[in-house]
């Protein structure tokens, strides 16, 4: 009896793929929205995360879609902004100017000034957000795709 039920629910179950059709490529009109997550202080990381960063912006304009993008620091990845400390800082100022968004946890912010005495200075480009970690949930639930390079 449980041989004849799974059989009718992957009938039905192929009727409505059937029905649906094939999965749509993105629309112009539709942004393609994307976090990416550093949180590691290794120059070969940032740079991956920029490349892919770069990566998907360029395939995307080339088939005329509007594409956002969030890179999300926190833990030792926030190096990847503080001023003075960052390896990548000319390519961050770059590809901010490029749309790319950079976001730095502040909660990481604060254990560094707990333990050095002194506030992180960060690059201009950089934006703070509350918890590295909760941004990337907040934009994951908002639908955004999740890349860990």
């Amino acid at each position: 009896m449980r041989d004849i039920f799974t059989a009718l629910a992957g009938m039905a179950m192929a009727a409505l793929i059937a029905l649906a059709g094939p999965v749509a490529p993105v629309s112009a009109a539709e942004a393609v929205r994307i976090a990416i997550h550093v949180d590691e202080n290794d120059p070969a990381r940032m740079n991956m995360a920029l490349n892919n960063a770069q990566n998907v912006r360029s395939y995307y304009e080339a088939q005329g879609v509007p594409v956002e993008i969030e890179i999300v620091t926190y833990g030792p990845g926030l190096d990847m902004l503080i001023a003075g400390k960052s390896p990548v800082a000319s390519r961050v100022a770059a590809m901010s100017l490029e749309g790319v968004t950079f976001s730095a946890c502040a909660n990481t912010m604060a254990g560094i000034e707990k333990r050095t005495g002194e506030k992180p200075k960060l690059l201009d480009e950089a934006q703070v957000v509350p918890s590295g970690v909760v941004r990337l949930v907040e934009l994951q639930r908002a639908g955004w795709a999740y890349i860990r390079p």
